[in-house]
């Protein structure tokens, strides 16, 4: 059997800070396929612990988990999980010692800092969600949009235990009047002589979405690693990446969006061949999404005939996901799957399974999912000029060739 993706994205290579602060790299582009297999890249040092053979390197920054390492249990382990920092990591002396670190909490009755050893004090939680990067799919895009060609892999299911920021909300008397929204402010060091506004991470989601939102140390059952936000990092289940701020320095209620250009300009859905600005929809809440990650290339040769175990990864955003369908021929017809593994919430994902059995031929294999309020995931994707929010199923699906 052989077997190709649909399509072979083009990867784009980014290299350094520079490219990091810039928001896109400047390097040229080479084959998706080629990319994926080439072990050019080294991890970078701070995510020396990462697992090289289960992700790529695409920059300083930037990291993606192979199609191909996605397993079955559910939890994506934190050394396969991607990296997409907007900014280089702070220094790793943050985390030295963790529970110094301070947040200062705004918007409220009671506004004050408060340590990570205080925020212990007021409440605990842990919530199973998918973390995921709104550029997830963007290599599918044709148009080649500016920026990191993720294809599935910067994505994962991921456990983070922390205080409810309800609970922490309620300590300081409660949200004050007339705040519509909650707007965390990452702590990375940002660069001298230039406006902090143009370059800082910070993001404004509405202020309901505190209600299952954490202030979050842990993350798969260990202290959050820098690369990925430690030692405090908003969890904000639900929305895309980019609101789940690391490093979190301030959580403020606040009556407008921020007006850093990360918020007013960046990670808004402009039509192809347009600029951001603050009139454009936001990348806040992912939709309704799933893929397939077996059979792919690395499965070998399967015999004519044979059994195919079709499996995959659904979830739904804000709704937990209800169903699985798949296709074997393009989204032609379509059949049930079945889910494996635990339930672990509306805002984990699901793993699914289809059992086949496939002669000799050719098939174009593709998974559909709908959530609990009935939205169904599309067949292409939403057009956009920085390619965010790809859902599409066709432009995940995989070809294969059995012989």
């Amino acid at each position: 059997m052989t077997v190709a993706l649909t399509s072979l994205p083009r990867r784009r290579l980014l290299t350094g800070s520079a490219a990091a602060l810039a928001g896109a790299g400047l390097a040229g582009w080479s084959q998706g396929a080629l990319a994926q297999t080439a072990a050019a890249k080294p991890l970078p040092a701070y995510v020396g612990w990462k697992n090289a053979s289960d992700v790529i390197v695409h920059s300083s920054t930037t990291l993606e988990t192979k199609r191909s390492a996605f397993g079955t249990s559910g939890i994506t382990p934190s050394n396969q999980l991607y990296l997409r920092n907007n900014l280089p990591a702070p220094d790793a002396t943050i985390v030295a010692d963790r529970d110094a670190w301070e947040v200062a909490v705004a918007g409220v009755k009671s506004p004050r800092k408060l340590t990570v050893r205080e925020l212990k004090t007021l409440g605990l939680e842990t919530v199973t969600m998918v973390l995921q990067c709104s550029g997830n799919g963007r290599g599918f895009f044709p148009s080649k949009p500016s920026g990191t060609p993720w294809t599935v892999g910067a994505a994962g299911c991921v456990v983070w235990s922390g205080v409810p920021v309800r609970a922490v909300v309620e300590s300081l008397g409660g949200v004050s009047a007339g705040m519509r929204f909650m707007t965390g402010t990452g702590g990375e060091k940002l660069p001298e002589g230039i406006d902090p506004k143009s370059i800082m991470v910070e993001r404004s989601v509405p202020a309901a979405a505190m209600q299952d939102a954490l202030l979050a140390w842990e993350m798969n059952g260990e202290p959050i690693p820098l690369a990925h936000g430690g030692p405090l990092r908003l969890i904000v289940p639900g929305y895309q990446g980019v609101n789940n701020i690391k490093y979190i320095k301030q959580l403020a209620f606040t009556a407008q969006e921020s007006d850093a250009k990360i918020m007013s300009h960046g990670y808004r859905m402009s039509p192809p061949g347009g600029k951001g600005d603050p009139s454009q929809p936001s990348v806040q809440e992912m939709s309704v999404k799933s893929w397939i990650n077996s059979p792919l290339p690395e499965s070998g040769t399967l015999a004519a005939g044979g059994t195919v175990q079709i499996q995959g990864v659904a979830f739904g955003g804000l709704h937990a996901v209800k169903g699985v369908e798949v296709s074997i021929d393009g989204g032609k017809t379509w059949q049930k799957a079945r889910f494996i593994g635990p339930d672990m919430g509306k805002y984990a994902w699901r793993q699914f399974v289809l059992q086949a059995r496939l002669p000799a031929g050719t098939y174009t294999l593709a998974s559909r999912a709908t959530d609990t309020a009935g939205n169904v995931q599309p067949e292409t994707r939403g057009e956009n000029q920085s390619g965010y929010n790809n859902t599409s199923w066709a432009d995940h699906a995989v070809k294969v060739t059995v012989a």
